[in-house]
Order: C-alpha cells, then sequence, then structure tokens
C-alpha cells in the first residue's frame, strides 16, 4: 500500500533543482494584448521582507485561453505565450514579472470571470503553497466577478494591483499574515 507524503516546510533551499524553471516573462513580444509589469513585494506579518520565497503566476492570454492542454476552447493560443512564469523573491523581498492582460475565463459556473492572474506563493514555514490572484485596477469586469464577491468588501483591495507613476507598471504587494486583527494580509484561497 502507498501513502501519501507528508506535507514539509518549503523553504530555505527552494533554489535546488528549481533554478532552470525561473522566468520572469510569460508572453514574448509579438503576443496580443496590453503589455505590463507586475512588480511587488513579499513580506511577512511584521512587514519584514521575505528573501528566500518564490512566487508562480498562472493566466489566460488576451483571448481568454490558458496555455494548457485541458483548454480545448477554439480560441487563438500563440506560441509565444507560456502561460506561466516563476521567479524567488530577492534579497529585499522583490519580484517582478512581464506579461499581458489576460482575457476573461468562465468560472466553474460558466459565467465568465473579470481578468485575473492566479498566484501561488512559497516560501519558508509555509506548509502548503499559498494562492490569491491578481485583478487589475479600473476593470469594469470586478463589479461582476463571482470571486471578488464572496470577499468582504474591506478586504478586496488587497486583490487588486495598484497602478504606479510608470506607464503600464502595477504594483502587487503579497502580505502573509496580517496584524492581530487580521487586517492588511493579503486574501488567500484554500486549494
Amino acid at each position: 500500500m502507498l501513502y501519501a507524503t507528508a506535507w514539509q516546510t518549503v523553504g530555505p533551499f527552494l533554489h535546488i533543482g528549481l533554478d532552470g524553471l525561473n522566468n520572469d516573462t510569460i508572453a514574448l513580444p509579438g503576443v496580443a494584448g496590453g503589455r505590463l509589469t507586475i512588480e511587488g513585494l513579499l513580506v511577512d506579518g511584521d512587514g519584514a521582507p521575505v528573501p528566500d520565497g518564490l512566487i508562480e503566476l498562472w493566466q489566460a492570454n488576451s483571448h481568454g485561453r490558458y496555455a494548457h492542454p485541458e483548454d480545448t476552447r477554439e480560441l487563438p493560443l500563440e506560441s509565444n505565450f507560456t502561460g506561466f512564469a516563476r521567479m524567488p523573491t530577492d534579497a529585499a523581498g522583490c519580484f517582478c514579472f512581464h506579461t499581458i492582460k489576460p482575457g476573461r475565463v468562465p468560472g466553474a459556473d460558466g459565467t465568465l470571470q473579470a481578468p485575473h492572474i492566479v498566484v501561488s506563493v512559497f516560501a519558508r514555514g509555509i506548509l502548503r503553497r499559498m494562492a490569491t490572484r491578481i485583478y487589475f485596477p479600473d476593470e469594469a469586469a470586478n463589479a461582476d466577478d463571482a470571486v471578488l464577491a464572496r470577499i468582504p468588501a474591506e478586504r478586496r483591495s488587497t486583490l487588486i494591483a495598484a497602478p504606479t507613476a510608470r506607464q503600464g507598471v502595477l504594483r502587487f504587494n503579497i502580505v502573509l499574515q496580517g496584524n492581530h486583527l487580521g487586517q492588511g494580509e493579503t486574501v488567500f484561497f484554500e486549494i
């Protein structure tokens, strides 16, 4: 009989055997869609940077199709679009990705979701990856998104990237734990 392997803490050795998978670019030049950069900071409950975290992004292309064999919808799929990127945080807890704004994808009930990027966070002391989403500022579809609607209004802002003074650059910080009242913590989802 085979038994499941017990969960173990992820860090601090994320780089062993994984460095070859690191890539900060989801959409190469020539891929359709509005180009953007997402930069942010991974911090712990005290607001201290997490220098040995790993951030993964998964997203659909601008047409709303994932670069995954299970997405068989008849939507365009471009060869220069991977839909996935993974990068460790640097010594200051920073991360940066280059991509495009994704299109809308259907939710479990078939209704379209607002454009979003799925984020996985791995870090020392975390026994299972943590999952969250990046939504886009000033996106009209956010008002109708079933996932956002389930989040208390006062916490939704932790899922929406903030515009910066630089054209095409969004800021998305990830806070692993809030204060004693849970304030400030990024919303994470059960996976």
